[in-house]
């Protein structure tokens, strides 16, 4: 059960290992682009191509496919990027179902992991395999396995890395479930110690330049290449994609203040340094480099 790419890689390491899927199920197609043409997920395209079953239910609690689902005999059920099952679903087959996170729980649980570790400054994340139950991301842990957070990593790179990094666990956890050599632990750690990974809003990508220089450089990192941390740029919203902390703090401005020779670069004030923009995308233009950005656009016009 999964959607997006990040799955894919899961489902490959699934069917390159020689294991037995009786089914694919995804969300429906949907319309997409300018012509509105319905596009299929990356992992119902993989299935596709692979001449696997592919089930894509409206709704999780329909009878017919609840049917169809108990009909597959599922010995085992995999969860990766998907939606929350009922507990009729993922309670279905007598091994259960497994879910693949990426972090390390019990830290950051909820929808967006791999953006908040990068927004809070994390130097390390992981990928963790466990049982579903009722709460969301709280069934016990069956594998972990770690891996750096560089200082120029952002989302994306994190993503691809975590995604091929979590296939691999995902499918040593298959094996050792038929195996029977994988025992699982509940999760532990005091709640006030526990960091949260919730859906990803607006308000959370507007930068906050009263905070400190690698606050507002970890955002831009944590939301890049999507959806983009943001500020304003003469009325206009600016997309940073790509940041540098500059400490230095001479002739700081108040922060949210913008500093540019017109040329070369383009930098904010925030509480302890400059937010130097490497990557931008203002309103209404494409997506590029500063120094092309301030090739084409008049400050003293705006």
């Amino acid at each position: 059960m999964g959607t997006p790419e990040f799955a894919v890689a899961s489902l490959n390491a699934l069917v390159s290992a020689g294991c037995n899927i009786v089914a694919v199920i995804t969300a429906p197609d949907k319309p997409a682009g300018r012509g509105l043409k319905l596009t299929e997920t990356a992992v119902k395209k993989y299935a596709v191509e692979h001449n696997l079953p592919v089930l894509q239910p409206e709704k999780l609690k329909n009878p017919a496919f609840l049917d169809e689902l108990k009909a597959l005999n599922a010995d085992l059920q995999i969860v990766v990027a998907f939606r929350m099952l009922p507990e009729l679903v993922w309670n279905m087959p007598p091994m259960g179902t497994v879910n693949l996170h990426g972090s390390l729980l019990p830290q950051y649980r909820g929808a967006a992991p791999i953006n908040w570790a990068v927004i809070n400054g994390e130097t390390e994340t992981g990928v963790t395999t466990f049982r579903l139950k009722h709460e969301i991301d709280t069934g016990n842990i069956l594998l972990q396995k770690s891996f750096p957070i560089g200082d120029d990593d952002n989302a994306g790179t994190v993503h691809d890395t975590m995604k091929e990094i979590g296939a691999a666990v995902l499918l040593e956890t298959v094996r050792g479930l038929a195996n029977d050599t994988i025992k699982d632990t509940a999760q532990s750690g005091n709640a006030g110690d526990l960091k949260h990974a919730p859906k990803i809003f607006p308000d959370t990508c507007r930068i906050d330049f009263s905070k400190s220089v690698a606050a507002a450089h970890n955002l831009v990192r944590g939301l890049s290449p999507f959806p983009g941390a943001f500020t304003s740029l003469h009325e206009k919203t600016l997309k940073i994609y790509k940041s540098k902390k500059i400490a230095d703090t001479s002739a700081l401005k108040t922060p949210g203040e913008y500093d540019t020779d017109g040329k070369t670069y383009l930098r904010f004030a925030c509480a302890d340094g400059w937010l130097d923009v490497i990557e931008l995308q203002l309103e209404g233009k494409k997506r590029m480099l500063t120094p092309d950005f301030l090739r084409g656009y008049n400050f003293s016009k705006n």
